[in-house]
C-alpha cells in the first residue's frame, strides 16, 4: 500500500470515528522549549520546539540517527541512563518541567509508559508480567491484581488469546502476543502518555496491523507518541507528525498535511523516499 493509499483509507474512517466519538480535549500533554540535548561533544538534539496535545497519536519520523529516540527517551527521562549527557531547555509535561530538581523521575515514569522496539517481557508469568508494576506500587491484594490484570490485557485487546495461559512464561506465545502484553504490563500502572520506540519493526505483517488497530483504540485513553521508520505505518495512524533531520524538527504538522502538501523540500524529498 502507498503512503497516499494508507492516508485516503484512514481519511475514510476519521470521519466516522469522529462522529462516533466524544469530543476530545486538544490541552497540550507536552511542550518542548528550545531543547538541546548533547551525548558528550555529540550535539544529538537541536533547538527542539514540540506541542503534543492530549489524546492523540504523534508520529516522530526520519532517517536513521536523526534523533527521534533520542527525543522520545528523553520524554520520560531514560536518556539520562547514558552516561556524559547534558539538555538544555524546557520539557513541560502537564505544565511542569521535568527537568526540575524536585521533579521525581519514577513519579514521571509512571505517568509515562514505555514499549520497545523488541518486545522485552520479564522472564516470568504473563500474570506477573501484568502485576508487577502494580505490585512495585504497593498493591498486594489479589482480587485488585486480578481484576488489574484482567483490565490490563484486555486494554492491549489479548485477554482472549491468554486468559488461559496467565501461568505460563510469557516467552511461550508469539513475538506480536509479547508485544502486547508489553503493552498491557505498560498500561497496568495507568500512565497518562504512552511512549512506543518503534513498537512493530520486529514483527510480522499480522501482528504488525493488530497493534497499529491496539493504537488506534488506545488514543481514547492515553496520548501516544510513537517512533516509526514506516511512513506508510505514521500515515495510517497517526494524527500528526513530526519529521526530524540531523537533530533538528524539520516540519511538524497534521499528519495528512505533511504527507499530502509538506512545506519544506527536506520532507518532500524525504517522504518520497529521494533519501533515508
Amino acid at each position: 500500500m502507498s503512503t497516499t493509499q494508507a492516508i485516503n483509507n484512514r481519511s475514510k474512517t476519521a470521519g466516522l470515528e469522529q462522529e462516533s466519538s466524544q469530543a476530545t480535549s486538544t490541552s497540550s500533554v507536552y511542550d518542548t522549549k528550545q531543547l538541546n540535548l548533547w551525548y558528550g561533544d555529540n550535539h544529538a538534539l537541536k533547538n527542539i520546539d514540540l506541542d503534543i496535545k492530549q489524546n492523540e497519536v504523534t508520529a516522530i519520523i526520519g532517517p536513521s540517527g536523526c534523533g527521534k529516540s533520542t527525543y522520545l527517551k528523553t520524554l520520560n527521562r531514560m536518556v539520562e541512563l547514558v552516561p556524559n549527557v547534558k539538555t538544555s531547555g524546557q520539557i513541560m509535561y502537564r505544565g511542569r518541567n521535568i527537568f526540575d530538581k524536585d521533579y521525581s523521575v519514577e513519579e514521571l515514569r509512571t505517568r509515562v509508559g514505555m514499549v520497545f522496539q523488541k518486545p522485552n517481557p520479564f522472564p516470568k508469568s504473563i500474570y506477573d508480567n501484568i502485576a508487577y508494576g502494580p505490585r512495585i506500587h504497593g498493591i498486594k491484594n489479589k482480587k485488585i491484581l486480578d481484576e488489574i490484570v484482567e483490565k490490563s490485557l484486555r486494554g492491549a485487546a489479548i485477554w482472549d488469546e491468554v486468559k488461559d495461559r496467565l501461568n505460563e512464561n510469557a516467552y511461550s506465545i508469539s513475538g506480536g502476543q509479547q508485544q502486547r502484553i508489553c503493552i498491557a504490563r505498560a498500561l497496568a500502572i495507568e500512565p497518562d502518555v504512552i511512549l512506543m520506540d518503534e513498537p512493530t519493526s520486529a514483527l510480522d505483517p499480522i501482528s504488525t496491523l493488530k497493534i497499529e488497530e491496539l493504537v488506534q483504540e488506545l488514543k481514547k485513553d492515553y496520548s501516544i507518541i510513537i517512533v516509526t521508520h514506516n511512513m506508510q505505518q505514521a500515515a495510517r495512524i497517526s494524527d500528526k507528525t513530526a519529521f526530524f533531520l540531523n537533530g533538528e524538527v524539520i516540519e511538524y504538522d497534521n499528519t495528512d498535511t505533511i504527507f499530502s502538501n509538506p512545506s519544506d523540500k527536506r520532507t518532500e524529498d524525504y517522504i518520497s523516499g529521494r533519501f533515508g
